[in-house]
């Protein structure tokens, strides 16, 4: 048993020593094996250091070679773009050349073809100049004949010259006696004196020169006023086109169009109590207009018109139309037509750089604004006044702010002739003293129409400037049936004067033509009855602008042949 036990023993030792050298060779073995494997580890590892480093060298080589040829497709380029442009270049260049050759053969075409001409035309001058040398040589000869002729008659009048200078001589002995015993003569039958007989004569000849020396003063006057009138049309004219401003016409009434016709009973009120108290505390007159929805206002002071405009306009707005509401639309609007004037008196003040104007007067000539002249805005034709004057000012050397101040406060008495007695120069004369404005811009106002005293040339500049504005065409329009009237007062008045036949006016009413009778009007007097007629038009006729009368003298002479 015990020997049992013991091989067991020794063969489990046996085992066990197998089981551990056979451990100990498998570890070595696995160990020689990661030495191995390490080794190869290794190895790979070189050589893939190595392969990384050819890489490495090889990837540098191919960033060389990139860059290099980079460097060259660059270069390329730039070459390409260089010889594009030198071919650009060269084909613009071949272009102008090819213009400039073309331009040159057309030239050249027209040079030989001008050439061509001037050579007939040298041609046909030669030929002509070759007759006119023929021409002449044969006049030469001619003259050369004629001049022979001549020397011989000149030698022959030579001789008579000093026969007739011998017998002239005789003659002037033999005249002077026969003077002298006529001279005793005539003093013996006439009874005169040599020096009464010369007095007569220097009175026959006074006489005789009388009608030469009033042609003489005519034409010096004629002359003069040619002058005058060109320098004043060249200032008028540079005055004229320094300035230019618009013009707006208005009526004597004003038209409103109602939202209905209903409206015009509310307008008119019961028993018409409405509409009178409107008319009466407006101061206008309300037309109903038949068919139609629409009223018209109508009254000859145009800021009262505005005033009675803007409030029918407001109570028909507002829809309440009693006298109480009347009233008070009638004093809103009055205040606002008030504060608009002061406005338009301020900015047109501004606009002709004039200051120092009072408050009352700036709001008087505010309500210029809506007052017209022959249609003519009173506002727009002194601001234009203003300019004129002061552009004609500065080219005569006066002052041009006062010549503006003048023009601008001329027709001031407008805007107060519909509510005081008297002209409007008489109105605006009073009115610009009163407050404050001096005797010179006063003066303006009062004189620049006819019939009052100038005391200053700013006042001839205001009337000037006011009748070129007035008589600018299109500036104003006239009644019909008062034109007509005015031309036939112009015609008559011609008529009335003696040798007058006929009286024509044409141009508009702007010239007159008379003619008369050459048995009753000599020559001498035309010039006098123009001047006459002229200045009765002007004493009796109110007209705008000027009138040019002409009057026509004819002096037929006729025979019969029988």
């Amino acid at each position: 048993m015990e020997m049992a036990y013991g091989l067991v023993g020794a063969l489990v030792g046996a085992l066990i020593m197998g089981l551990i050298s056979a451990r100990t060779a498998a570890r070595r073995r696995a160990e020689a094996e990661a030495a191995a494997e390490r080794t190869a580890r290794e190895r790979v590892a070189a050589e893939g250091a190595a392969a990384q480093a050819a890489a490495a060298a090889r990837s540098a080589d191919l960033d060389i070679r990139e860059r290099r040829l980079a460097d060259q497709e660059r270069r390329l380029l730039e070459q390409e773009r260089r010889l594009s442009e030198q071919e650009r270049q060269q084909d613009a260049q071949v272009a102008e050349r090819e213009r400039r050759a073309q331009d040159r053969e057309s030239r050249l075409a027209a040079l030989e073809r001008s050439l061509g001409d001037r050579d007939l035309a040298l041609t046909a001058r030669t030929e002509a100049l070759d007759r006119k040398a023929a021409a002449a040589e044969e006049r030469d000869a001619r003259l050369r004949t004629r001049e022979d002729a001549l020397a011989a008659q000149e030698r022959e009048l030579g001789a008579r010259g000093d026969a007739l200078a011998q017998r002239a001589r005789d003659l002037e002995t033999a005249g002077a006696a026969a003077e002298a015993a006529q001279r005793a003569a005539l003093s013996e039958i006439a009874g005169l004196t040599p020096e009464q007989a010369r007095e007569r004569l220097l009175a026959s000849l006074d006489d005789a020169l009388a009608a030469e020396q009033s042609a003489r003063i005519l034409a010096s006057e004629k002359r003069i006023a040619e002058a005058a009138k060109e320098k004043g049309v060249e200032i008028i004219s540079r005055a004229i086109q320094r300035y230019a401003a618009e013009h707006t016409a208005a009526t004597t009434s004003h038209r409103i169009i109602l939202p209905d016709a209903d409206y015009k009973g509310r307008i008119i009120g019961k028993e018409g109590r409405n509409i009178k108290a409107f008319e009466q505390a407006a101061g206008v007159d309300v037309i109903l207009v038949e068919d139609e929805a629409a009223v018209e206002i109508s009254c000859f002071d145009p800021v009262r018109r505005e005033i009675a405009r803007r409030a029918l306009a407001m109570l028909i707005e507002d829809g309440r139309i009693h006298p109480a509401r009347i009233e008070e639309c009638l004093a809103l609007c009055t205040q606002e037509i008030d504060r608009e004037a002061l406005r338009h008196g301020e900015e047109t003040a501004l606009a002709c750089e004039i200051s120092g104007l009072h408050p009352q007067l700036l709001r008087i000539l505010g309500k210029l604004h809506w007052r017209t002249s022959y249609g003519q805005n009173v506002l727009a034709h002194s601001r234009e006044v203003a300019f004129l004057c002061a552009a004609m000012a500065a080219d005569l050397g006066l002052d041009p702010r006062l010549a503006r101040r003048c023009g601008l406060l001329h027709d001031v008495g407008k805007a107060l002739d519909h509510e005081h007695e008297g002209s409007h120069p008489v109105l605006g004369h009073e009115a610009l003293l009163r407050y404050g404005e001096s005797e010179i811009v006063a003066n303006a106002a009062l004189a620049h129409h006819e019939g009052h005293e100038v005391i200053s040339a700013y006042t001839t500049l205001a009337a000037a400037a006011d009748a070129i504005s007035a008589a600018r065409p299109g500036a104003r329009h006239h009644n019909l049936e008062n034109h007509l009237k005015r031309i036939a007062q112009v015609e008559e008045i011609a008529l009335g004067f003696t040798g007058v036949q006929r009286a024509y006016a044409i141009q508009g009413g702007r010239e007159l033509r008379v003619i008369v009778d050459a048995a009753k009007v000599a020559d001498d007097s035309l010039i006098r009855t123009a001047r006459e007629i002229a200045r009765m038009i002007e004493d009796q006729v109110r007209f705008p602008g000027e009138i040019k009368v002409t009057i026509i003298r004819e002096l037929r002479g006729f025979a019969v042949a029988r």
